[in-house]
């Protein structure tokens, strides 16, 4: 699904939805595309119960029924279709990619159809409503350190920092994970100037939609939350009004 509610859906994914036999998603997520699936069987569990969900979508799905497995943004960015795909391999359930049907491959007897359907990343809502700041050379890193250790994510906000990367922070703060982004951005002032213009996108698309404009020094006095998306600019990066904008180079090579 997209980045906010049934609203934001792409056709296909809608297609899915009401072609789907079980529903299958986190119950904020679905909450969010009640409408679509009324009269549905719905698989729900809470935060941090992920390979339960999935697992009981794979029972269903193994016994015949349509089961569609509900993500928020798209499900390949820090979402479900890597799960599912590695709980399929775990399991020896032989899955093969929808496409193989619409190339005239024939498929293996008994195996699942598995088909990922592309939504909006936070990363893109997020730089959409910001203006510009994905322009040139990116990267995103995720801030939770429950399935990735620390010290990994460490290396990586350095390396990125170092190399003047415009960063994207996922999941950047929650109620028992709250000093993850102060370390993180202390780690960016030692290559980024106290200035590069920041954005956080809270609920993007959603309707309790918030956004906010700051700098890397006063990055700690922002309200962010797990639904934040946090954008810290490179050397190009500038606020334009409202916006942020990374320059991309075309006014050193053209006469804008």
């Amino acid at each position: 699904m997209g980045p906010g509610d049934a609203a934001h859906l792409s056709q296909r994914a809608r297609e899915v939805l009401t072609g789907a036999d079980v529903i299958a998603g986190y119950g904020t997520y679905i909450d969010l595309i009640r409408p679509l699936v009324a009269n549905k069987a719905i698989i729900s569990t809470g935060m941090t119960r992920e390979v339960e969900r999935v697992a009981a979508a794979i029972d269903a799905a193994c016994l015949g029924k349509s089961v569609a497995l509900v993500s928020s943004g798209d499900p390949g960015i820090y979402a479900m279709a890597g799960l599912a795909l590695e709980m399929c391999e775990a399991r020896r359930v032989a899955a093969v990619p929808s496409w193989t049907a619409a190339n005239g491959d024939s498929d293996e007897t008994g195996s699942l159809r598995v088909e990922v359907v592309p939504g909006i990343p936070a990363l893109c809502a997020g730089a959409a409503l910001l203006g510009a700041p994905l322009m040139h050379d990116f990267c995103a890193i995720s801030l939770s350190d429950l399935l990735t250790p620390w010290e990994v994510i460490e290396t990586r906000l350095d390396a990125a920092a170092r190399a003047d990367f415009v960063m994207v922070l996922y999941n950047p703060k929650s109620k028992k994970r709250h000093w993850q982004l102060e370390k993180a951005r202390q780690i960016m002032m030692n290559h980024k100037p106290a200035q590069t213009p920041v954005g956080v996108v809270t609920g993007a698309m959603r309707s309790d939609q918030r956004i906010q404009v700051t700098t890397l020094e006063e990055l700690h006095t922002a309200m962010v939350n797990m639904q934040s998306t946090v954008f810290i600019g490179n050397h190009s990066t500038r606020r334009y009004g409202d916006f942020l904008l990374t320059l991309r180079g075309y006014g050193e090579k053209y006469r804008l």
